[in-house]
């Protein structure tokens, strides 16, 4: 197995602005980094489940990604146009009224994963490109499984990091920062609608 080249893409696919990090980085922002990590800690459990599944089913994802791909597509632009929506209409000047989905929470961070195109990519080509070749039982997959899942939960917490850190400039500028990390989710969101193309 090239462990380099596992771990290279493990890095560049966790690091790089997604729905996760730039949700992460909304939600340490808005809530601080506490109460933000709550989405980040549904992540982690997401992408263990979802990269879980794609080692036990690898072979049969393989066979029905073509026929099943768009709706995922479709599916997981949609709810990242919602998230992008929440962003854009975050008002930091009005109170805070009760939602009846909060979306920092471990359930919200769990379900971005099983509509999130980018997270069911790294977990299919992760395990089926450089994993499943060289360990082809499924307990053999799970610490992979478990490592890809605690990389993209380390870089979901740097992005809240980052947030935070820059939070005061943030505050300043929150309506201009909503709007560009909304226009970043909405580009996520089409550029996932153009695979269909």
């Amino acid at each position: 197995m090239n462990y380099g080249a596992f771990l290279s893409y493990v890095f560049l696919s966790s690091v790089t602005p997604g729905p996760n990090n730039i949700t992460s980085m909304s939600n340490a922002m808005k809530y601080g980094l506490p109460k933000g990590l709550r989405f980040n800690f549904g992540v982690l459990f997401g992408i263990f489940i979802l990269v879980s599944i794609c080692a036990a089913f690898a072979a049969l994802l393989h066979s029905i990604i073509p026929q099943i791909e768009p709706y995922m597509l479709c599916l997981g632009s949609a709810y990242i146009l919602y998230l992008a929506w929440t962003i854009y209409k975050d008002d930091p000047t009005k109170p805070k009224k009760k939602r009846t989905f909060e979306t920092n929470s471990i359930p919200a961070g769990m379900m971005l994963q099983f509509v999130n195109v980018k997270a069911i990519m790294y977990g299919i080509t992760g395990i089926s490109t450089f994993v499943l070749p060289y360990y082809p039982s499924f307990l053999s997959l799970l610490p992979f499984a478990g490592f890809m899942a605690l990389f993209a939960f380390l870089c979901t917490c740097l992005w809240a990091l980052f947030g935070t850190v820059f939070e005061k400039f943030f505050t300043s500028h929150q309506k201009l920062l909503n709007t560009i990390m909304a226009l970043l989710l909405v580009y996520c969101a089409v550029s996932q609608l153009l695979e269909l193309f």
